[in-house]
């Protein structure tokens, strides 16, 4: 199982723009991701296909289990 911290915004053409975190750290709370967010915009740090990024949308952390069915066995 994989774990993401996604961070969504609106971009300047009020198009949804995702940055993701891998294995994010399980102490983050909802004030300390809002003030890195805000901190984001204000700073310009990033930038999307669609402009700049200028609003919070939220933070969530995305999970992701894979459970594999079979396995080729290509050895030569």
């Amino acid at each position: 199982m994989t774990e993401n911290l996604e961070l969504r915004f609106r971009n300047s053409e009020n198009r949804m723009s995702t940055l993701s975190i891998p294995e994010p750290a399980h102490t983050l709370t909802a004030e300390q991701l809002e003030m890195t967010m805000n901190t984001i915009i204000e700073e310009n740090v990033f930038t999307s296909s669609g402009g700049d990024l200028t609003t919070i949308v939220d933070a969530r952390i995305v999970t992701r289990t894979v459970e594999p069915l079979f396995e080729a066995n290509n050895e030569q």
